[in-house]
């Protein structure tokens, strides 16, 4: 059963409720020696998605959020109803001078029931978390770009579904890639979301440590690619579908050629076979194919271990424009990454994808030409055993020593020529 955020109420005069600071998502998060940033914006200081004769004020930035105000005469009893299920989840009076939020922070169904206290037999106020025609505020992580890639499509179905008048709110080279496909949506800086006052904001992300308040369903459960599905109450139109992107540049390699991206922002996400790519480019050139590495980082790596630009392919690495990167993937015969954002980036371009992981579950990410070793350890990412460590680069939660990161260093070249293979083929 559900309880307000602070069971005793918070004084109106309080700034805002306060975020949840230990499960905020950590997709952004830095390393332990560097300071924290804070993923979202907080919700606004004042309730006004809703506002009535009488002394109740209300919004849902952040749960549902309903406010006694402190000219009331009476105290008043808040009935609040979970429609999807009919189960009533807060029932209370309420003093004035008090605003009460609902510890769930992603969409539900809310019905919102205000009673004079001791007249129970008719509310005063009823509402419902109704967004249509309403202004929604949806929050994409900093800095994540396989995230905002793998969710994007969700946003749109949440529009359509509930007619919203939906911004979104991410980093400007990320909103460049969609606007023009998107006239229907808004899109916004964090900095201009933290200045907003809609009517419900909803802020998508990864909840670690087993948080089940911002997401219904453990993410490690669903996969990357489907959990903003459950957050946003979409869990029954969960499908593949690519975000779509401008795809009419012109063709500028004219011979056949392959791309591949190596780095990922952990080492579990590298293939750590060490003679894997040196092969596999070897294999594409001698069958007449380029090789183009479009890495952001010619090298990554922490301590003592760095990964350099496989030997053999050609450097197009560099703080490139996503635009740019498009302009060249989406030419090439095949696209071989990681779980990373290139390969997320690759699935909008829609070429054929081979993607190299051991470290997540095939349903962690869209589906491709997935090279996975089961005979080994894998699926750490998808593991309720396992919490992810974003501070340390070299976390590999069930192995040590020799027997670290095995879950790549297993996956061999014929694995993955067999699937470039087939992805070359058209199959």
């Amino acid at each position: 059963m559900e309880t307000p955020t602070n069971t005793s109420s918070i004084p109106a005069n309080t700034s805002s409720i306060p975020a949840n600071t230990d499960t905020q998502p950590q997709e952004t998060a830095t390393a332990s020696n560097e300071p924290q940033r804070r993923t979202f914006t907080a919700p606004p200081k004042t309730l006004a998605g809703w506002v009535t004769r009488y002394p109740i004020r209300g919004d849902f930035n952040d749960g549902a959020r309903i406010q006694i105000e402190e000219w009331a005469e009476d105290d008043y009893r808040v009935v609040i109803t979970d429609l999807s299920s009919g189960l009533v989840i807060y029932a209370m009076d309420v003093p004035k001078g008090a605003i009460i939020a609902t510890i769930k922070k992603y969409y539900v169904p809310y019905k919102i029931d205000v009673y004079r206290k001791g007249e129970l037999d008719r509310p005063v106020f009823t509402t419902f978390n109704d967004l249509k025609d309403k202004e929604v505020l949806l929050e994409f992580p900093i800095g994540a770009l396989g995230d905002t890639i793998a969710w994007f499509s969700y946003a749109e179905r949440f529009q359509k579904k509930h007619g919203c008048r939906l911004k979104l709110a991410m980093q400007t080279e990320m909103a460049d890639l969609f606007r023009k496909q998107y006239p229907e949506m808004e899109f916004i800086t964090h900095e201009d979301a933290a200045k907003e006052m809609p009517y419900a904001t909803y802020r998508l992300g990864l909840y670690f440590q087993g948080d089940i308040d911002h997401q219904p369903v453990d993410f490690r459960k669903t996969g990357l690619h489907h959990a903003i599905g459950y957050q946003l109450g979409l869990d029954e139109e969960i499908g593949d579908e690519p975000p779509r992107v401008d795809l009419s540049a012109e063709r500028k390699i004219a011979e056949k050629y392959v791309v591949i991206a190596t780095k990922g922002s952990s080492q579990a996400k590298l293939w750590n076979n060490p003679q894997g790519w040196r092969e596999v480019i070897a294999a594409l050139k001698d069958n007449g194919y380029r090789v183009l590495c479009i890495d952001k980082e010619r090298e990554t790596g922490a301590g003592i271990i760095w990964n350099a630009m496989p030997y053999g392919a050609e450097d197009f690495t560099g703080n490139r424009p996503l635009q740019e990167r498009i302009d060249l993937i989406k030419d090439a015969d095949a696209f071989i990454g990681l779980s990373s954002g290139l390969s997320w980036l690759a699935w909008c371009c829609r070429v054929p994808i081979v993607m190299i992981s051991g470290f997540t579950e095939p349903f962690n990410e869209f589906k491709c030409h997935r090279v996975l070793n089961r005979h080994v350890c894998h699926g750490c990412w998808n593991d309720t055993r396992a919490e992810f460590d974003h501070g340390d680069y070299l976390w590999c939660p069930f192995r040590e020593g020799d027997a670290r990161f095995e879950c790549t260093r297993a996956i061999t070249s014929q694995m993955v020529l067999e699937k470039v293979k087939q992805a070359l083929e058209g199959k």
